[in-house]
């Protein structure tokens, strides 16, 4: 929750990052009406700090140029959710970021008050985050500049490693950024391949952006597009099998990453790939649903197999 003391301290900050802001982009970025947005730009100028205003239909508030404003002030709440951000960076293991990381978190504890250096030490210390590190962390240089291009909707030219280690280079419109499961992933439009692809960061060899820009498609979902393209990579099986339960039950126990569910008359139609189809016996039992196999028949085989071992259990004594 926001004190006053709180908000006049962030109204300076937004006017130290911006240089100009208008009342009512001041008082938006608050949380406040107009009013009270004026009121602390009056209440900072009490202070001595040199803000100007200017007066008429398109007027705004400006720090007088060449002020500079005294060392970084934090609450306990900014205080920790940037250490918490930084500790989530770190785990995510951004490789060429970490020497980064570790002197931002050096330069916080720096500038932050004895007693709270010792509240966000104590975090740093005893935190432990359950997060999975990235397994190939791509190069920070990399992150950014995709990045940059996603929010800039412009073009890029990159050299890209395949899996079997073929190079090549080629343009590409990023349409969003996405970390899962450890790794880092970029969805958008190939035009080397003509048409819409997903990569994985670390596997990228040197980028550069374009001049020229895109639209991106509306109502794109970077996220919903990596699950569902990885839940789609060929593999060695293509299973096809029908639960016999309800949508809303099936995705209870199966998550996107593992395949497609599409609603049929007969239940729930679980599309996937499988190099494992032992593996894939087991999970479906697990499932704990009826079922029936369409594809492939050896994993009819799997199940009889997986039958006849618990029934053996049965018999130990």
């Amino acid at each position: 929750m926001y004190h006053p003391t709180t908000r006049v301290l962030a109204a300076l900050e937004l006017l130290q990052a911006h240089g100009r802001m208008t009342g009512a982009e001041l008082a938006r970025r608050l949380e406040v009406d107009v009013r009270t947005a004026r009121r602390y730009i009056e209440m900072l100028q009490d202070l001595g700090i040199p803000i100007e205003g200017e007066r008429g239909r398109y007027g705004a508030y400006r720090l007088r140029p060449g002020y500079k404003l005294p060392p970084m002030m934090f609450t306990e709440d900014e205080a920790l959710a940037l250490t918490l951000g930084l500790l989530l960076s770190r785990r995510s293991a951004l490789g060429a970021a970490t020497p980064a990381i570790e002197s931002a978190l050096a330069k916080l504890s720096r500038v932050m008050p004895a007693s709270l250096q010792e509240q966000v030490q104590a975090v740093e210390e005893s935190l432990i985050l359950d997060v999975a590190p990235a397994e190939s962390p791509p190069d920070s240089s990399v992150i950014l500049t995709m990045s940059l291009a996603v929010h800039k909707q412009q073009r890029v030219r990159m050299t890209y490693r395949a899996w079997n280690g073929e190079e090549t280079e080629r343009e590409f419109d990023p349409y969003g950024l996405v970390y899962r499961d450890g790794r880092w992933y970029t969805t958008g439009y190939c035009h080397l391949r003509r048409a819409q692809r997903l990569f994985r960061l670390d596997r990228v060899l040197c980028i550069a952006m374009l001049d020229a820009t895109f639209e991106r498609p509306e109502g794109f979902d970077p996220l919903q597009e990596v699950v569902r393209t990885i839940a789609n990579i060929p593999d060695d099986w293509y299973v096809e099998v029908v639960l016999e339960t309800s949508m809303a039950r099936a995705q209870e126990k199966i998550p996107p990453v593992m395949g497609t569910l599409t609603e049929s008359d007969e239940g729930v139609v679980l599309r996937c790939h499988s190099y494992d189809l032992a593996w894939m016996a087991r999970f479906l039992v697990g499932l704990g649903y009826p079922l029936v196999v369409r594809e492939p028949p050896e994993l009819r085989d799997e199940l009889r197999r997986l039958a006849a071992e618990i029934a053996s259990y049965a018999e130990r004594s």
